[in-house]
């Protein structure tokens, strides 16, 4: 049963949070895993309240921006609500940012108020001048006497909620500035699609900085009373799943690449490997069929159908995935060998698509109607069509207002009619099922004129081989395509110590023979997917990792294309020397 909330009629998110805790507050509204803490709706709404009369005291009121510095834990949310409780603005800070990138952030808002942890004090404090910050560990000041109402009632949806700032591929993070009714419109466009039912359950594990994490793990749960578990440590977070077993749980695809790498290897080995393999192979070719709109062989559905009762059911089960009414991934493309994997376990992965400038709301494969390799139609209330260069077009009330202190930057997004230029080349289907192509600015123009996107050979080869953590392609202007790879920080050390490699170190494993041997094997793999203009003819193996945050990766795993252009211009020319 789909859960019926009084909140989807509110304003403001505000509003939204009074009538959940009103409704619900005796639910869990957030946790952590080993219920350490553990607040129902109506005591996160008192602690709300209590935080709210504190920061009012030092002068925090409607229109202020509060910056936020804080991992996966019970207390973001506390914060959040509380800036939001007084009309103020609260918004994110990586964790991973520099001091000089913080005090950007600090100067573009204009903050004076900050709600940080200890761990990120010292570069919080480095490069800032901000009049309140406020640290976790030393106590945030506090009112329990405090009367919210007046404050939280004096909130318009044309208020702003939240300020994004996106991860700056190509140049200083712009805020995105989000108000109470983009944000209110996007969680009821998101719930009409996924339909969640009532008591269902989620888990914070991505930076509070990007939108996916406030939308599926901050803003749905408010509207809709689901329960939050906080994982303070994304690289724990598969461990998380069984033990909470989500309602929905979205990932980006490198955990699904590595989910997948793993089961595969515990699969087909031991006693049934020959028998897990045919029955995976089995399962992926009825889905396959199914896509392609062709008729199921009756044996294969038995086949497939014993395979599920024997061995997939104890899969989705050992995953925590088997209570789970949508699982899906975004923010880059996912290989169909990836999906296809999944789909035939009994997990329907579905891709989705959403953006900063769109609440992270915009598209989505609904549950028993997913097409493998789109990101499902625009979702309802959000209007779509493609511009003469195939760029997708967003009008809808999910759409920013603009970004903050840039009018000619918003000028260049939104245009007259209220269309906002994405920025990505699409394709639209008869039903309406939107294909991402690539980025407009990233597209590769060969020397022969060939238009090519690197983000799906990129997602080619990091499915052909769990050694490819990292995948960059040069090719534009070029004879030919090359790349940069990075291995993986999880599988290469493993696969050394399997193979007789006496190292694990990344900047070690990149000059190794049997290590370029293993994953020329995986560019070799994802050539044969690919058309012979598109295909790798040489790569460099880099020395070391790529971090989020640092010179090659933004924090939401976007490549910085240019950075790395001139960074790595020698290996990059000794490719085509």
């Amino acid at each position: 049963m789909t859960v019926v909330s009084r909140a989807t009629t509110a304003d403001t998110l505000v509003e939204a949070f009074r009538i959940t805790a009103t409704d619900f507050a005796d639910r869990v509204a957030v946790r952590t895993k080993d219920d350490e803490v553990s607040l129902t709706w109506g005591e996160l709404n008192e602690r709300v309240d209590a935080l709210a009369g504190g920061l009012a005291a030092l002068g925090v009121k409607r229109g202020d921006n509060v910056a936020l510095l804080l991992s996966n834990r019970p207390e973001f949310h506390i914060a959040d609500l509380a800036v939001m409780t007084l009309g103020a603005t609260p918004f994110s800070i990586y964790q991973t940012y520099s001091p000089e990138q913080i005090a950007f952030l600090i100067s573009d808002s204009g903050a004076r108020v900050a709600l940080i942890e200890a761990q990120y004090a010292d570069a919080f404090r480095a490069q800032t001048d901000v009049e309140h910050v406020l640290v976790l560990e030393d106590g945030w000041p506090s009112d329990p006497d405090f009367d919210a109402e007046p404050h939280w009632r004096a909130v318009e949806p044309d208020d702003v909620a939240t300020l994004i700032y996106t991860s700056g591929t190509t140049g200083p993070p712009k805020g995105v500035q989000l108000l109470h009714r983009n944000l209110a419109a996007a969680t009821r466009s998101t719930e009409a699609l996924i339909q969640f039912p009532d008591g269902s359950k989620v888990i914070s594990w991505l930076p509070a900085a990007h939108i996916a994490e406030r939308m599926a793990h901050h803003y749905l749960p408010i509207v809709y009373a689901m329960t939050i578990t906080t994982c303070d440590n994304p690289r724990e977070v598969v461990g998380y799943l069984p033990a909470v077993k989500p309602t929905w749980f979205f990932a980006v695809p490198r955990i699904w690449e590595k989910l997948k790498a793993g089961m595969e290897a515990f699969l087909l080995q031991g006693e049934n490997a020959t028998r897990n393999q045919a029955w995976l192979a089995g399962a992926a070719r009825k889905i396959e069929l199914e896509q392609a709109g062709e008729e199921v062989p009756a044996d294969l559905v038995r086949t497939v159908e014993e395979a599920d009762r024997e061995l997939f059911a104890g899969l989705r089960a050992m995953l925590g995935l088997d209570e789970a009414v949508s699982v899906n991934v975004g923010a880059a493309p996912t290989p169909r060998e990836v999906l296809v994997f999944f789909h035939a376990i009994g997990i329907p992965l579905a891709e989705l698509w959403g953006m900063s400038e769109t609440c992270g709301a915009g598209a989505c494969n609904p549950p028993g109607r997913v097409k493998i390799g789109t990101v499902g139609p625009a979702g309802p209330g959000v209007e779509v069509r493609l511009a003469e260069d195939g760029e997708l077009l967003v009008k809808s009330d999910v759409v920013m207002s603009g970004y903050r202190n840039a009018p000619d930057k918003t000028a260049e997004a939104i245009d007259d009619e209220g269309w906002l230029h994405t920025g990505d080349i699409a394709e639209i289907d008869e039903d309406g099922y939107i294909r991402i192509v690539d980025r407009k600015k990233e597209i590769i123009i060969n020397a022969a004129g060939k238009n090519m996107s690197p983000a799906n050979i990129e997602s080619t080869l990091k499915g052909s081989s769990p050694l490819i953590g990292q995948a960059c392609v040069i090719g534009d202007g070029r004879r030919y395509n090359t790349a940069l790879i990075v291995l993986d920080a999880d599988f290469a050390p493993a696969w050394a110590g399997q193979n007789g490699v006496s190292t694990t170190d990344l900047a070690e494993l990149a000059r190794d023979e049997r290590m370029r041997a293993a994953v020329q094997a995986g560019v070799d793999a994802a050539n044969d997917k690919l058309a012979r203009v598109e295909q790798i003819k040489k790569f460099t193996l880099v020395e070391g990792d790529w971090a989020p945050g640092g010179d090659e990766i933004t924090p939401t795993m976007k490549l910085k294309r240019k950075p790395i252009a001139a960074k790595y211009e020698a290996q990059i020319e000794a490719m085509y020397s």
